[in-house]
This record gives structure tokens, C-alpha cells and sequence, in this order.
């Protein structure tokens, strides 16, 4: 059809030069229509990434180098039965999953896990951004959905594998619910043509494929994606708990000279709310800090100060006056004092370094983790976060900038209460509560806890200015040498 359609312009151009009409501008438009196209052909064309299956394939990767995520892995190997036992799900008239959704936060291993099940199941691994599929050119997602599809079954026979896996990361961007982009409809051709190839995959193909997508935003995605037939399982990947950040450091140590593991266990108590991927920057910084000071074996004190910085960012070059610096340090003085007062132990570190956006900054050690909280544990977190501002008010008599976001902080957890029917209020819906009422609450709230922080700093001000005095002169203190300077 191409060449009939390309000899019979060839031959109009021809008659009408011979007749002699003037054919440039024609001759133009052509070449102008053969570039478009070639352009967009070479726009349709995705080099995909295929990685080799196995566990001793290039990547490496397999579901024991993966820390922290046990569920999720449990999870997803039970889904991925089909494809090692194929021969049994047929025999039991069970129907193969088609897709497989990885669901959670930035950095907690999604990529990972998606590769590792490509070793599990020795299976052809191809992956792809859901960004890359979105041009401004109509049609050209589509094509590149096509051509996905058709390159992992010829990689898969290729390879001779059994399966290929396809992994999308950053479904959302793909899969966004259908009429929410106003300006084009390439969103909605590209996630059409998605549909219609999950729709094709059949049990008794060979060989078998299996999507796997990832997101931390699946209330965007299109229902159509999400419902059974699709992406039929939907597998949480949350950040790790205290046990999973151990492991997940000691992954990510193997190859690092540590004095003592054990230090692990008091890091991985300390990175509450840590991703994987903060985690493996924690190592490596603490690995780097060590190197700058020439020493052989990475100490507690490297990874203490690396979680300061994954936390915070690199210390600043700019150096506060000294007023500021004295400020800093009561301020950050009295985060600390109220913070072992109401909660003995839970100091890990302070200093008036600068680093990020912050003057100072105050580390706690939480024992475990925690996901519930009573009003009392808010309360006390209030307390702690108003706690600065108190203390520069009982050393200066007045207060400074420098509390803005402790306050911001300490407005959030008021609300949480009211939000939670701790207050007073009882239970209530907090987006139908007047705004005037929630603001009255709240404030409330915060005032009555800074009266009783204000008390508890001035019954302990010989200490807070002791602390201060210390953090000023050593800048950084880390818990044992807090633990001595309170006990004075």
C-alpha cells in the first residue's frame, strides 16, 4: 500500500511538470509530510531496558536482597505463582492474575521488588516510565503500549523463557483517571490501548506476560486499571519498621568495615520513618565521613552524624553571630530538656550547626515505633515543640523567628486531637466545624500546654542554662554526654 500510495505521487509530480505547472511548492509539502512522518516513527521507537533472568543475572537482584518489606514479599510471590506453576492453575480452572500494582511511598524498594520477581520467576524483565509514553503527538503512546507488548513476547521466545515481565513505574502519570487532562486526548488513547492489550493477554499464551505498575498516588488512577481482570492484586509497599531498617542497613553494609553491628540496632531505632532509599544514603554518608577522617572502620559517631544530614542536608558554611548561636543553643536547649522530662531517654543528639534551613537542631530516639497516639503522648509532643520558643523567653524575655515552624508543628498536633475527638469538642468532623470554633480550640489547646511548659523549664532553669552553656561551648552533644551535663 506504501509503495502504490509513493509511485502514483511520483508519477502526478511527473505529468504535472510535463505539462508545466511548477511543482516546488508541491515537491516542499511533500518533504515536509516524509519528515513529520519519519519523526514520528522514530518518536514511536522505545528502547526498553531487558534485564536477564535468574539470580545470577546481570541485575543481581532477588527477594533477600530486599530488607524491610516481608509482607509485600509474601505478597507478591503468592501472585506470582501463576507463572512458575502454570500447569497447576490451569488444572484447578483458576484465572491468571494480569497485573500486579505496587503501592507505597517514594523509596521503599517498588523497582526492587518488580526486578526481583523477575528472577523469581525467570522471566524476561523489560521496564518502562509511565512519563515516556506521554507526547504531545496523537497516537504515539498508543503505538509505544503496541510495541511494548510485542517486544517483550519476541525477547521472551528470543530468550527462550517461559514469561516476560513488563514494569511501568509512575503509573499515575499513565493510568490517570480518564477526562482529568482537559488539554489533549493522547492521556486517554495511551491508557485505552493499555486496557485493550491487558484485555489480550490470555492464560494458554506462550509466553506469559505479566504487568506489574507502581505508584504512591493510586487515588489517581483510573478505575478501569484498578478493577478485577487488570490489576487484580494491589500490594502495599510501606516504610520499613524497625526490624526491616536493621536488616535493611545491614543489606546495605555487607560491603562496609563497621566496627560493630551492633550499632545497627541503635541506628535502626533512631531512623523512624525512613525509606530504603534514605537508609542506603545513611550508609554510604556514614561510609564517606569515615574516609574524610581517615579512620579504617566506620564508628556509631559517622552514622549518627549521617543521619543528621539524610535528616537535614550538609552542614552550612554560613556562620550565625554569636547572639544568634547563644540563642540557638537555649533554644534548642529547651526542645531538649522538656523532651527528656516528659520522656526520659529520648534524647539522641543536639547541636547549633548549621545545616539545611535550620540554625540548630534537637534528635530524638524514639524506643519503638509508634503508629497510635493518646491525647496525653500529643500533648507532650506540643509541649516539646513550644518548648524553644519558652526557653528563649525565660533566658531573654522575649522570643524569636527562629519558633515559626515548632509552632506550625505544634498547630498540627492541636488539630489532630480535635480531628481525633481528644478535645473537648468530643467527636467531630473537622472539615465541618466551623472555622472560628476549630481555631478557638485549638489555640486553647497550645495555651494551656505552654503555661505548663513554661512551668516546667523554670523549675528546671539551672539546668536549661547549663545545657545551653554546654551546646554552645562543644556544639554538638550527643546522649551520653546529655545525659551527664542534665545530671549536674
Amino acid at each position: 500500500m506504501k509503495e502504490f500510495a509513493l509511485g502514483s505521487g511520483v508519477g502526478i509530480i511527473v505529468f504535472l511538470a510535463l505539462i508545466g505547472i511548477n511543482v516546488m511548492p508541491v515537491l516542499l509539502l511533500a518533504l515536509l509530510a516524509a519528515g513529520l512522518y519519519f519523526f514520528m516513527q522514530t518518536q514511536g521507537n522505545l528502547k526498553f531496558e531487558q534485564v536477564g533472568s535468574g539470580v545470577e543475572a546481570a541485575s543481581g537482584i532477588s527477594f533477600d536482597d530486599i530488607g524491610g518489606q516481608d509482607s509485600a514479599i509474601k505478597e507478591l510471590k503468592e501472585a506470582l505463582q501463576f507463572l512458575l506453576n502454570a500447569e497447576e492453575i490451569v488444572r484447578m480452572g483458576i484465572r491468571p492474575l494480569k497485573g500486579i500494582l505496587l503501592v507505597g511511598p517514594p523509596g521503599t524498594g517498588k523497582t526492587l521488588l518488580a526486578r526481583a520477581a523477575a528472577s523469581f520467576t525467570s522471566s524476561i524483565f523489560m521496564a518502562a516510565s509511565g512519563s515516556e509514553f506521554i507526547e504531545i503527538y496523537a497516537g504515539v503512546g498508543a503505538k509505544r503500549i503496541r510495541q511494548l507488548f510485542r517486544d517483550a513476547r519476541k525477547k521472551a521466545i528470543n530468550a527462550s523463557k517461559p514469561s516476560a515481565i513488563i514494569f511501568i513505574d509512575e503509573l499515575d502519570v499513565l493510568g490517570a483517571k480518564r477526562g482529568s487532562h482537559s488539554s489533549h486526548m493522547e492521556y486517554d488513547q495511551t491508557l485505552n490501548q493499555l486496557l485493550v492489550e491487558m484485555d489480550g493477554l490470555r492464560q494458554n499464551e506462550d509466553p506469559r506476560i505479566l504487568i506489574i505498575g507502581a505508584t504512591n498516588r493510586s487515588d489517581l488512577l483510573d478505575p478501569a486499571l484498578l478493577r478485577p481482570g487488570r490489576f487484580d492484586r494491589q500490594v502495599q509497599v510501606n516504610l520499613p519498621d524497625r526490624k526491616g531498617r536493621i536488616k535493611i542497613l545491614d543489606i546495605h553494609t555487607r560491603n562496609k568495615p563497621i566496627s560493630d553491628r551492633e550499632i545497627l540496632h541503635d541506628i535502626g531505632r533512631e531512623t523512624f520513618g525512613f525509606s530504603g532509599a534514605h537508609l542506603e544514603s545513611l550508609a554510604n554518608e556514614a561510609a564517606i565521613m569515615a574516609m574524610r577522617e581517615n579512620s579504617t572502620t566506620i564508628e556509631k559517631h559517622h552514622f549518627s552524624e549521617a543521619v543528621n544530614k539524610v535528616m537535614m542536608g550538609e552542614k552550612l558554611d554560613r556562620i550565625p553571630s554569636r547572639p544568634e548561636i547563644e540563642r540557638v543553643a537555649v533554644h534548642e536547649s529547651g526542645h531538649a530538656l522538656a523532651c527528656e522530662l516528659l520522656e526520659p531517654g529520648s534524647v539522641s543528639s543536639l547541636t547549633v550547626a548549621p545545616r539545611g534551613n535550620a540554625l540548630g537542631f534537637m534528635r530524638r530516639s524514639p524506643r519503638e515505633d509508634q503508629y497510635l497516639y493518646t491525647r496525653q503522648e500529643l500533648d507532650r509532643q506540643i509541649m516539646v515543640a513550644v518548648a524553644g520558643a519558652l526557653a528563649e523567653e525565660v533566658k531573654y524575655g522575649d522570643r524569636s523567628t527562629g519558633a515559626q515552624n515548632d509552632f506550625s508543628q505544634a498547630w498540627n498536633l492541636a488539630q489532630e486531637i480535635v480531628g481525633s475527638g481528644l478535645s473537648s469538642l468530643g467527636i467531630v468532623k473537622r472539615d465541618q466545624l466551623p472555622d472560628e470554633q476549630l481555631f478557638n480550640e485549638c489555640r486553647e489547646i497550645i495555651a494551656e500546654l505552654e503555661k505548663s511548659t513554661l512551668s516546667l523549664l523554670l523549675d528546671n532553669k539551672e539546668a536549661l542554662m547549663n545545657l545551653a552553656d554546654c551546646l554552645l561551648t562543644e556544639e554538638n552533644i550527643d546522649q551520653s554526654r546529655f545525659q551527664e551535663v542534665i545530671a549536674i
